[in-house]
């Protein structure tokens, strides 16, 4: 009796230990499986704080560009402006001195005008040639040869 009360014993002590056992493999497995999913989370997180982190780069440059865009915009009109208004202003340059080329223009025409009045008319005469003379340019005209 003595022998199957040890024997009893033992196979109590084999199965609590077994049973220790297997509950310390369910608490290791529970803890790897704990340990995973918070890496898992972790891992996942720091992805989406990297997307958000690249996101936010990508906005930034983005109105980076748009303000280097706007203020490129507002230098080309600037320019565009500058130019149109010296446009003006030879226009303007050139318009007055066509009138000052016309007034003069006149002014030396009507003086032209007020001189020819005043100047003596050369008497007329056949083709222009005094009347003694002009009578030996018909003799020339008519010699048949």
């Amino acid at each position: 009796m003595n022998i199957q009360l040890e024997k009893m014993k033992q196979k109590q002590e084999c199965e609590r230990r077994k049973r220790i056992a297997a509950e310390k493999h369910k608490e290791w497995v529970q803890k790897k499986r704990e340990e995973e999913r918070r890496e898992r989370e972790r891992k996942l997180s720091k992805e989406m704080a990297e997307k958000a982190t690249r996101e936010l780069e990508k906005m930034q440059l983005q109105e980076k560009a748009e303000v280097k865009y706007k203020e490129w915009l507002k230098k080309k009109r600037a320019e565009e402006a500058e130019r149109k208004k010296k446009e003006k202003e030879k226009e303007k340059e050139r318009e007055a001195e066509l009138q000052e080329k016309k007034a003069r223009s006149e002014k030396i025409f009507k003086e032209w005008l007020q001189n020819a009045r005043n100047k003596p008319r050369p008497v007329l005469s056949g083709y222009g040639f005094p009347r003694e003379k002009s009578a030996g340019l018909y003799l020339y005209a008519y010699v048949v040869t």
